[in-house]
């Protein structure tokens, strides 16, 4: 099979052994692969994949067709459709993974949606709604709200019956943000909006600080992002003035079981509002596997509105 591959930080597509599947596993060929964050990380040398991950294949999302069963499954069938967050090998033209790691693709998403879907509403669901414990009637704050969890995030804060705040940080990407249902701002000044009940930090570091202090009372902080910065200084005082909470959360690194349980959830409250037509999977562009490089060079450059997706014949 070919598969996208990282050699010396540069990306490129050659040619591997095709996996087979074992005990509980089943055999996709990919149809579609989302990037994230974490792959422009691996590139770099910084995130490898975890034990059990191919080293040299990132891709942490796929969307495609079962065509093969491992011993003792029993949840897909050959020809199904289905997309999976995996610990890494999803820009492959074919993959394994756990069947519990699987979700079935809806009827109304096409192989771009559903292979840039999985991480992202992943994370998104399990930080707003497993982390922070979001309620109808409260404030969201999504910092950094353009990209594909961001983007999810606002979808996802708005059908619960949250009123949702964006910081976009590109003025051009802002409106469209904004259909979202979301209002959308600049990230300067934004505590002047607060307080918020929950806030989902996608930025990194340099927010913290002010964060804490746009807390409301109880308010909760989810970080699952650390693009701009990884260590901030905080006001501890502010912080047990507001009886504030901070977690964070990271999805690569859970062993399966909890993320089964992350991607049921996704299953549960997510799907039938995409089946709906309620919430939306944003691609901003699509490559063939044989451009993947290009693909990440476009990740790299910024200023798109959800997810880049590249596409397996």
């Amino acid at each position: 099979m070919r598969a996208v591959s990282v050699r010396d930080g540069e990306v490129v597509v050659e040619e591997h052994p095709d996996p087979e599947p074992g005990s509980g596993e089943v055999l996709v060929r990919v149809r579609a692969a989302g990037l994230n964050g974490a792959d422009m990380m691996q590139r770099r040398g910084l995130y490898p994949a975890p034990p059990g991950a191919p080293a040299d294949i990132p891709g942490l999302e796929l969307a495609g067709e079962v065509v093969g069963l491992g011993p003792g499954t029993h949840r897909f069938r050959q020809g199904d459709r289905v997309m999976a967050i995996v610990g890494g090998g999803g820009q492959a033209e074919l993959a394994t993974l756990h069947e519990r790691g699987a979700m079935p693709v809806p009827e109304s998403l096409d192989w771009p949606e559903a292979g840039g879907l999985p991480e992202v509403f992943t994370t998104a669901h399990d930080g707003l709604f497993t982390q922070a414990r979001l309620e109808p009637g409260e404030h969201l704050l999504v910092h950094g709200a353009a990209g594909g969890v961001g983007t999810a995030a606002v979808q996802l804060g708005r059908a619960c019956g949250a009123r949702v705040t964006a910081t976009v940080r590109r003025e051009d990407l802002r409106e469209r943000v904004a259909e979202f249902g979301a209002e959308v701002i600049a990230p300067e000044g934004f505590e002047a909006r607060g307080p918020f009940n929950v806030i989902l930090e996608l930025v990194g570091a340099p927010n913290l600080p002010t964060n804490v202090k746009a807390l409301a009372t109880l308010g909760r902080i989810v970080v699952i992002g650390m693009s701009a910065g990884a260590k901030a200084e905080l006001n501890l005082g502010a912080l047990m003035g507001n009886r504030g909470r901070i977690m964070a959360s990271m999805l690569r690194a859970r062993p399966l079981e909890e993320k089964a349980l992350a991607m049921r959830g996704v299953e549960r409250n997510v799907l039938p509002l995409i089946e709906r037509g309620l919430v939306k999977v944003p691609v901003h562009s699509t490559f063939p596997l044989e451009r993947a490089a290009e693909a990440y060079e476009a990740f790299a450059g910024g200023g798109k509105l959800g997810k880049i997706v590249i596409e397996f014949g």
